[in-house]
């Protein structure tokens, strides 16, 4: 709850189970169509399962009141609200001619693959990762460089050597940082964003922080990449969004900042040659709302989400033996690794999939490195949780003993 608010919050009940089925939902709707089991759980992609803050809920009803959905955009309102969620919850102060509109982060990426390199350049990424940052890549006509993250005793680290070595020896041009890491779950640390930073600034990289994941950071305060340093902003494009923090993937809509003229011009460039226009009006109603009002349905959801990841760690833990979660520092997705099953990677699938009648993630789709590893959504009902915790601990044990 923001200061000033009357406590009027009603969506708290974060034990709730909400049936998404037959709610146009790819996370549920889909699971037969996918050739699973009808009764699958589905714990994949980063949407939840709580119901959005009440006052986003009736926001949006009062603009569907009003009946008329035309073309839509806003005014200094909407950068204030936004602006004020930066700087109280992150320390980052935005202006208001940094604020580039796009209907999603991904959306934003590919802009700016187009914007900033030309077919045939190299474009660095960091594997296992958010499996769309080679996808804008390579369907652009890129080529996709990784400097593969390194997994050390349940933790990750930069290897800083083999990132500069791979920026000379491609000649990359534009770095894709994901901060917090999806999948692993890393929030990098001050001196670890610097030491990237000077690298790119020193070899001229331009540097797409997707930080649609700062609002959950557990245990180290999130630093914005462009904020750290005067030259990072030079050379910086700053992804966020509401979609994650408040559950509103479906409304699309994302906030992208440039400081530096010339690539913001470059990069609006490219949005205008995509024909994309006006966002959805539903999607700035709703983040107006969320970070205006919905404070205290954050503060809640996310001590929820992190009771959750705790409690899948020490389930781990305890109950499964050949399977451990990697060291968890933020977004609301645990990282399995179940390489000491010592199965394969389509058997691991088997076992998922058909014998636990889960539908995760499966770690493979998040490039080099991944193989062996499963990502969970924990951003759900602990019941739901509990309950697939349970069918990998009966899988496991049945490919223990086969």
């Amino acid at each position: 709850m923001e200061m000033g608010k009357i406590m009027a919050e009603k969506n708290l009940d974060f034990d709730k189970v909400i049936d998404r089925r037959n709610t146009k939902s790819i996370k549920y709707d889909w699971i037969t169509k996918k050739g699973m089991a009808e009764d699958t759980l589905p714990l994949w992609v980063a949407d939840m399962d709580f119901q959005v803050s009440s006052y986003i809920q009736e926001a949006l009803a009062r603009q569907t009141a009003h009946g008329i959905f035309g073309y839509s955009d806003v005014q200094e309102e909407y950068f204030e609200i936004v602006k004020g969620w930066m700087e109280r919850r992150h320390g980052w102060k935005v202006s208001e001619d940094w604020l580039v509109k796009t209907p999603g982060v991904v959306f934003a990426l590919s802009l700016a693959v187009k914007a900033f390199t030309k077919p045939g350049d190299s474009v660095l990424i960091q594997q296992p990762v958010y499996y769309p940052f080679r996808n804008v890549v390579d369907v652009n006509e890129r080529k996709t460089v990784s400097n593969d993250l390194v997994y050390e005793n349940g933790r990750y680290r930069i290897d800083f050597e083999d990132f500069e070595a791979k920026i000379i020896k491609e000649n990359i041009k534009l770095f894709i940082l994901c901060s917090p890491h999806n999948p692993v779950g890393r929030v990098w640390t001050p001196e670890e964003l610097e030491k990237l930073g000077d690298i790119c600034y020193k070899h001229h990289v331009i540097v797409v922080s997707d930080e649609i994941h700062a609002d959950f950071a557990f245990g180290r305060k999130h630093s914005v990449f462009a904020d750290l340093k005067k030259e990072y902003g030079e050379i910086a494009v700053t992804c966020t969004a509401p979609s994650k923090t408040f559950n509103l993937a479906g409304l699309q809509l994302s906030n992208i900042f440039i400081s530096n003229p010339k690539m913001r011009k470059a990069f609006c460039r490219q949005k205008d040659v995509s024909g994309y226009d006006e966002v959805n009006v539903m999607g700035l109603v709703a983040c107006e709302a969320a970070y205006k009002d919905g404070g205290e349905w954050y503060e809640a959801m996310g001590g929820y989400v992190k009771a959750n990841l705790e409690f899948i760690k020490e389930y781990v833990e305890k109950n499964i033996p050949g399977v451990t979660m990697a060291e968890h520092e933020g977004t609301y997705l645990a990282w399995l690794d179940f390489r000491e099953l010592g199965l394969p990677a389509e058997d691991l699938e088997e076992m998922i999939v058909h014998k636990a009648r889960l539908w995760l993630d499966d770690g493979r789709m998040f490039g080099r490195g991944g193989e062996g590893f499963q990502r969970v959504n924990a951003a759900c009902p602990r019941k739901i949780l509990e309950e697939a915790l349970r069918r990998i601990k009966r899988a496991a044990e049945e490919a223990r003993k086969a």
